[in-house]
């Protein structure tokens, strides 16, 4: 008994031994996410250990070995390497295979050509001419519609940043907390600000083809809701595990060691349902409750809480739609069989000419063109894990911290701003502060309101001169 009370910090617990120091107590993790009406911890972000990254932080600025093949890429990290030179966010991972390949059909139809007595597998280069024109129109068309999707996942983002802060700005603003009932209305706004955060981060989860809710930046947020997913995810506890050989081969881009992106969709046991939109179902609830509660007196504040929430389902039918239209099957199945057969003729049209250079010509013409080919494969879908898709944790982070800046402090007050001695209210034609000017008469106001235009084109004048005589 006395070996527990002194692993707990109790006093004279450690009264038999007191030359030996007292033992510290290291809480469990259990212990450290046990709530307590004395915790110092903001709310909003329930978690403060999340896989979500922090796109603000300085700290484990290095990249790691892994960070090279999956992404997405931190946009917070600067290289100073030339364009070029960097490996990071370079498709040549994924084109190893492939140029060894090439080099080794490549050394064939030389070596045979060179070394095989009557064998010359050379022909006329008019090929590379005729085919070269088909084949540059399909990677053209390939690499736009590819771009346009990405394009087009990056503007549905940012909408969904857009309407995020609008929404969160309605509830934290606009969303009177009532008389007698206020800790329970500033509760009720904490909770719905945290349902706009689970559903960017579900809507992440989603689009990465992940229907779960054990997924450690999601399950705090949302395991107080009665959802599809979460009943889900009480039958199905157990997380997918990547082998070596599957991650080696889909980092190095073998199509046969990628695995099925809805796996684990098509395992399901029981209805996943669309955990955004049953999110959404929430929001829509507590905004009615608002209305119906007076909590939003004024029409135009209700009309823009809708509106939000519509731009937000708006968000989810979209990404949706880029998700599951890529481009036609029979569009894709030709551009890569033209790249191919295209790049497999390469050495016979080059031997006659360069001789043993078709070896290393060949190569360096397939990276040009099996490197357009693999990009445009690469971003088709931007919300992956590749390292050139959209870094949807640091958006999702983004509006974490949006909805931290917002409820960080209470709605301001007019007089607490626009009456501050500080307020200089003709900056930068007048240093005197709100204060002096309240003293003056209205007449001297508009005075200097009439003569500022003037006094700022009198010192645009000045500035030009003085830049004339310098020159």
């Amino acid at each position: 008994m006395s070996e527990d009370a002194g692993a707990a910090g109790v006093p004279g617990a450690h009264a038999h031994h007191d030359n030996s120091p007292p033992a510290l107590h290291i809480p469990t993790e259990q212990e450290k996410r046990q709530a307590t009406v004395q915790e110092d911890a903001y709310p909003i972000s329930p978690r403060r250990h999340t896989s979500t990254p922090n796109p603000f932080s300085r700290r484990n600025t290095s990249i790691d070995i892994d960070d090279y093949f999956t992404g997405p890429r931190d946009t917070s990290k600067h290289s100073k390497w030339p364009l070029f030179m960097q490996l990071h966010g370079s498709i040549l991972p994924k084109m190893i295979v492939p140029l060894l390949v090439v080099a080794a059909w490549a050394t064939l139809v030389t070596v045979l050509s060179k070394k095989v007595p009557g064998v010359n597998l050379g022909i006329s280069s008019i090929l590379l001419t005729v085919t070269g024109f088909v084949v540059g129109l399909g990677l053209s068309f390939r690499s736009s519609t590819a771009y346009e999707r990405y394009a087009e996942g990056r503007k549905y983002w940012s909408q969904l940043i857009f309407a995020c802060q609008g929404l969160g700005r309605v509830f934290w603003l606009h969303a009177v907390e009532r008389e007698g009932s206020s800790k329970k209305d500033l509760l009720a706004k904490l909770t719905a600000m945290n349902l706009i955060v689970a559903f960017a981060v579900s809507l992440k989860h989603k689009l990465r083809f992940e229907p779960y809710t054990y997924y450690e930046d999601l399950s705090e947020l949302v395991e107080h809701l009665d959802t599809f997913a979460r009943a889900a995810t009480e039958e199905h506890t157990i997380k997918p595990k990547v082998g070596l050989f599957k991650a080696v081969g889909e980092n190095l881009g073998l199509s046969f060691a990628a695995s099925n992106p809805r796996k684990l969709m098509k395992k399901a046991q029981s209805p996943l349902g669309n955990l955004p939109l049953e999110i959404l179902c929430y929001l829509t609830a507590y905004v009615d409750e608002l209305a119906l509660n007076g909590q939003l007196p004024i029409p135009m504040q209700q009309t823009s809480a809708y509106n939000q929430l519509q731009a937000l389902n708006d968000v989810l039918v979209g990404t949706e739609r880029v998700l599951n239209t890529p481009l036609p099957i029979a569009y894709a199945i030709a551009i890569s069989q033209i790249t191919w057969i295209y790049v497999f003729l390469l050495p016979f049209q080059l031997f006659l000419e360069l001789d043993w250079i078709t070896i290393p010509a060949t190569v360096a013409a397939s990276y040009i063109i099996l490197g357009i080919f693999f990009i445009g494969h690469e971003v088709e879908n931007p919300f992956g894990n590749d390292v050139n898709d959209l870094p949807l944790d640091l958006f999702c982070q983004q509006i974490v911290q949006d909805m931290e800046t917002i409820a960080a402090r209470p709605k301001p007050r007019i007089s607490e701003w626009v009456e501050h001695p500080k307020n200089k209210v003709l900056y930068p034609h007048s240093e005197s502060g709100y204060s002096v000017w309240e003293q003056r008469p209205e007449s001297a106001i508009r005075n200097a309101l009439r003569n500022r235009p003037h006094a700022g084109f009198e010192k645009l004048d000045e500035k030009g001169i003085k830049e004339a005589h310098t020159v």
